[in-house]
């Protein structure tokens, strides 16, 4: 799951990142890049993230989505 995400964020944003770097604080991905990685996400894991569900402790590290994905699945 997790080289899954760095690999989209990686097309999507052209930054390689670690598990704990800050994504929105530091300006890895922004809004557009942000709903992209989450169409790709809903679609490899075939789950729904309702708008409500896209805040900054969901989607500010590798780590947290990867949580959060897998609290989707539970």
């Amino acid at each position: 799951m997790e080289d899954f995400i760095k690999e989209k964020i990686k097309e999507i944003a052209f930054s390689s990142v670690s598990n704990d770097d800050l994504l929105w604080t530091n300006k890895i991905l922004d809004s557009i890049t942000l709903v992209e990685l989450i169409v790709e996400i809903e679609s490899e894991y075939n789950i729904k993230i309702e708008m409500n569900e896209i805040i900054v402790e969901n989607f500010e590290t590798v780590d947290l989505m990867v949580k959060f994905i897998q609290s989707k699945l539970a």
